[in-house]
């Protein structure tokens, strides 16, 4: 296991197996039956270390919520999306916007297939994934129902700065944004602590998940019963969310 990228370690919950469709960027894993099923938009962290042995839709952390997601009843689409990174003279310069316009095309995609209900749609966002949301966070349509944040991070990491134009998710919540959960982890790096009490301070509506002892990506580096606990709450809210 020490040698194991971290990326590669194994889910902290065993779902049913269950292979997904693959098209293009996108997996999709869905229930048994025709369906309509509502549908979970699952967008990665981002930006993503050098030298991957697996994308992220290989990963034993995506598949594993792809997993369960679709074992819950809901059809799960496990967006891959691409950061375009340039140098800049103030650090690093990322483009969010095109990897928000992936992400919003799988959204699309996903609402038009006939297994979907598109009336029903919950976004998840992870880690540096979580920048990703800013789009979704004012005057949100009425088919969403929810986003959630799971250790997220919103605004841009050390040495990089957003591309000029793109506002930063805790400058653009808005009055319209739809419901927000947001899993909360205790070890947190000080400045992705710092951003999301940021957010935080202007949410309206949001639920919090604390996990007091868990790390940034405690869903596989911590393989306890709070973090087992935690997943569990974040599916059963984002189930009820599509029940509204």
């Amino acid at each position: 296991m020490a040698d194991t990228p971290e990326y590669l370690r194994p889910f902290v919950l065993s779902p049913p197996v269950r292979e997904p469709a693959r098209t293009d960027n996108v997996d999709t894993y869905r229930p048994d039956g025709p369906g309509p099923y509502p549908v979970v938009v699952v967008v990665h962290g981002t930006p993503l270390p050098p030298g991957l042995q697996a994308q992220p839709r290989d990963w034993p952390l995506y598949r594993g919520y792809g997993q369960l997601l679709a074992a819950q009843g809901m059809t799960a689409v496990v967006v891959e999306h691409q950061l375009p990174i340039t140098p800049g003279p103030d650090g690093l310069v990322l483009d969010y916007a095109t990897a928000a316009g992936q992400v919003a095309a799988a959204v699309t995609a996903a609402r038009a297939d006939p297994r979907a209900d598109a009336d029903r749609v919950v976004l998840w966002f992870f880690s540096g994934g979580a920048m990703l949301s800013a789009g979704w966070l004012d005057a949100a349509p009425a088919w969403l129902r929810g986003i959630a944040l799971t250790y997220p991070v919103v605004t841009p990491l050390p040495g990089m700065v957003a591309a000029p134009g793109f506002v930063a998710p805790a400058e653009a919540i808005g009055p319209g944004a739809p419901p927000i959960l947001l899993t909360r982890v205790g070890r947190e790096h000080p400045g992705f602590a710092a951003g999301v009490q940021t957010f935080l301070d202007r949410a309206a509506d949001v639920e919090i998940i604390e996990v007091p002892d868990g790390q940034h990506s405690f869903d596989i580096a911590d393989h306890t019963e709070a973090s087992r606990a935690a997943v569990g709450q974040a599916v059963e809210w984002v189930r009820k969310r599509q029940a509204v």
